[in-house]
């Protein structure tokens, strides 16, 4: 009773996959992964494969925050299926610079 895990009912709780495209250039990499995705609450399993580059989440997690922690480790890291990295860009692009208004433009005539 004490290893149950809370997740809050708007969540999705069904166990997914969440495949990765990882660089990894040692095994030291691929320890370094594993180690940080295996503490977390609702993983059951990664599987990296060294060879292509990937790795493999299965488990009751969010696709993002799994992405956020591997990216903490290896900053080139991006989801295997192409749309889900242009919704990951397209949720984390900040939004365009607001253009000055005219009060901030007169007060930068007055100093110069």
């Amino acid at each position: 009773m004490a290893n149950m895990q809370i997740v809050p009912a708007g969540k999705n709780v069904e166990a997914q996959y969440v495949e990765m495209m990882v660089p990894l250039y040692s095994y030291g990499c691929e320890k370094k992964i594993k180690k940080a995705l295996a503490n977390l609450k609702g993983i059951y399993s990664v599987n990296v494969d060294f060879h292509q580059q990937k790795v493999t989440v299965w488990g009751i997690c969010d696709k993002h925050e799994i992405i956020a922690i591997v990216k903490n480790k290896r900053k080139g890291a991006r989801f295997w299926n192409s749309d889900d990295n242009i919704q990951l860009q397209e949720s984390h692009s900040a939004p365009s610079s607001p253009q000055p208004s005219a009060l901030s433009k007169t007060l930068h005539a007055i100093w110069l």
